[in-house]
């Protein structure tokens, strides 16, 4: 067993408890983040099921659609190599967007950029489902 002075001990736990309220500033400013926020998840089934090509075309659509102002953040995502029976990974791509609020998500359904999108991506998906979240209280 080594020797270690009493400061070098303290040093040490000094060190490893700021971590520790690093660690728990850090998921607590997430949780914050995630307050007040209004999320909209969309799903795309392409008509060309497993098409690549169709599905670079949409998430390209996609990635000049994150340009609309009032996005705070946003995902493109495809589905997960996961497998248990509560997964749906029947979609090609899912869209996840957070809004400050409803108002915001509102002006985006009418977004000349939203709008283009649709006109120019269309085609490409043969079904879409749309789960808009709020907070809980």
């Amino acid at each position: 067993m080594s020797n270690i002075s009493r400061r070098k001990f303290l040093g040490t736990g000094t060190k490893a408890s700021l971590a520790g309220t690093a660690i728990f500033a850090s998921t607590n400013s997430i949780e914050k983040q995630m307050k007040n926020i209004f999320i909209h998840h969309v799903y795309f089934w392409l008509k060309n099921t497993g098409n690549l090509a169709d599905r670079d075309k949409l998430v390209e659509g996609l990635k000049k659609l994150s340009a609309v102002k009032t996005i705070k953040h946003f995902h493109i995502g495809k589905p997960a190599n996961t497998n248990r029976e509560v997964i749906d990974s029947s979609y090609a791509v899912s869209w996840m967007l957070m809004f400050e609020n409803d108002a915001n998500q509102a002006s985006y359904q009418t977004d000349p950029v939203h709008l283009k999108f649709i006109e120019e991506c269309s085609h490409l998906w043969s079904k879409v489902i749309v789960y808009d979240a709020v907070d809980v209280s």
